[in-house]
């Protein structure tokens, strides 16, 4: 079967348009509305808890988020300028996140562990015309009118990174987002009132964070307590203090905590929708999960930037006997294979729906490249066996590093513009808790040093890379990587062979 079923959610209140795509009826216009109705039901509600720090309910996050509109709309800010939001989690982020909104503005949630010339790189390409940096003041200024934009108009751009190397900018429209909120309630099965909390312990520039958590709870009138930083200690401190009733975390971050001194004597029975994606979950963790959190109902949702963060979802009821499949299509998308293969059923996963972004900005031709015919092309392999998806492969030259995404061919365009570098590979190697860790395989120039070359070119890769990019395995070789007849880097062979040197992580 190259066909997956609907799944055993919700399907109420969908209709078919003319391009074969379904869609929720009845849905908020766009992200304003949606959070200005909350503000109109729950406005006395904590909308926001700082985990350490300053609190917000929903009336006091309007006000204080369309001064930001104000100070934004000031500064010369017009609707549809693009605004980049450059702030760790906290409510600081979320004020000039949704200050951005009500200024009509595009919002670019910055990656903040992005080098120096990466960041450039996205401000250039998004040509953002204000930048909300760390250490300096929000803008601020007189409340303005509120915007009312289309369903179609971009809202957000979340740049991911390429196999080209340069990361490309999602185009996540006001239709995008409510609708994978609402995908998100009836997938996971929250209920539709404000007596509940999420504990966000991602970032929120990635779409995850923002979209399924954060953005979820203000359509429910919830409380989103935001952890600066993951720190496995106050993770659980925070759930018997917050009463948290809803976690979606990546799976490394449940290692970690699982793994914590403090957990047995953790009380986390408040805690009844736990969630988990954005890397492959070891259906050991899975089966550990379902014991350590008794009263807590699991669920694996599996998606992209591209497809505003939920595609899949594999509900409670599959955990146990499905640990290692991401689930059925959310209620309004459609999954199928591109050429499975024969023999194994394999084949590359396509999702068309109404939480597909618009494209990538200012990239028409990859753009006409990946979304076909309203099919998404994800570059995940995968099987669908009695209607349910399992990921058997990724594109193969990407890296999840505990949940980020490493492109390899990122990394090698960075290490070698070194000089003493004639042939680099990267390829990931495994790791028990982070899933994978980046690895480089390096043919040296004749005549280098090559005592001194691996802590050389670790600090080439630190002044050029993220610090999630950059090595923490490196192997030297003193002949040439191996390659297909077409000249190809045989990867395999290089992942499967030993002699890895492990370097430190500084920062």
């Amino acid at each position: 079967m190259d066909v997956a079923e609907q799944g055993p959610f919700d399907t109420s209140g969908i209709e078919v348009g003319a391009d074969g795509i379904k869609r929720y009826t009845g849905l908020t216009a766009n992200v304003v509305t949606l959070l200005k109705e909350t503000v109109e039901r729950h406005g006395d509600r904590t909308a926001v808890v700082e985990l350490n720090g300053p609190t917000a309910t929903y009336a006091e996050l309007w006000d204080r988020a369309r001064r930001v509109a104000g100070g934004l709309r000031a500064s010369g800010i017009q609707v549809g300028d693009r605004v980049a939001v450059n702030l760790p989690n906290g409510l600081d982020w979320v004020l000039a996140y949704w200050g951005a909104h009500l200024a009509g503005a595009v919002v670019v949630p910055m990656n903040t562990r992005l080098s120096g010339p990466e960041a450039a790189y996205i401000l250039e390409d998004c040509a953002a015309a204000y930048v909300v940096s760390p250490g300096e003041p929000l803008p601020d200024g007189e409340p303005v009118d509120l915007p009312d934009p289309s369903r179609s108009d971009v809202a957000a751009l979340f740049y991911t990174s390429g196999t080209t190397g340069r990361p490309k900018g999602a185009m996540v429209t006001h239709d995008n987002f409510v609708t994978t909120v609402e995908s998100v309630i009836r997938c996971r099965e929250l209920p539709r009132h404000p007596d509940q909390a999420t504990l966000v312990s991602v970032p929120l520039f990635h779409v995850t964070g923002c979209c399924s958590q954060f953005m979820t709870q203000v359509a429910v009138g919830g409380t989103s307590v935001i952890m600066p930083r993951f720190e496995p200690a106050a993770f659980l401190a925070a759930i018997p203090e917050h009463r948290i009733t809803l976690v979606t975390s990546v799976p490394t971050i449940y290692e970690l905590v699982l793994r914590h001194p403090s957990f047995p004597t953790t009380d986390v029975s408040s805690v009844r929708t736990l969630s988990y994606g954005g890397a492959p979950m070891a259906p050991e963790l899975v089966h550990r999960l379902l014991d350590a959190f008794p009263e807590a109902r699991l669920g694996n949702g599996f998606g992209l930037s591209e497809t505003t963060a939920l595609a899949t979802f594999l509900p409670h009821e599959y955990a146990a006997t499905h640990a290692d499949a991401v689930g059925f299509p959310a209620p309004v998308d459609d999954v199928r294979l591109h050429r499975p293969d024969a023999e194994t059923g394999v084949g590359e996963l396509l999702v068309r729906g109404p939480n597909v972004v618009a494209g990538y900005w200012g990239a028409p031709e990859k753009t006409a490249e990946t979304i076909v015919d309203g099919w998404l092309h994800t570059g995940d392999l995968a099987t669908i066996t009695d209607g349910i998806v399992r990921i058997v492969d990724r594109a193969k030259d990407m890296i999840n590093r505990g949940g980020e995404n490493v492109y390899s061919v990122e990394v090698e365009n960075a290490l070698a513009a070194h000089p003493d570098i004639v042939e680099v590979a990267v390829v990931g190697v495994p790791d028990p808790v982070m899933g994978e860790k980046v690895g480089a395989v390096v043919l040296p120039r004749p005549g280098a040093d090559v005592d001194g070359l691996i802590p050389s070119l670790c600090d080439f890769a630190r002044e050029r890379l993220a610090d999630f990019k950059t090595p923490q395995f490196i192997r030297l070789v003193d002949g040439p990587l191996p390659r297909n007849a077409g000249g190809k880097v045989l990867k395999t062979a290089l992942r499967e062979a030993d002699g890895w040197t492990e370097v430190p992580r500084l920062r």
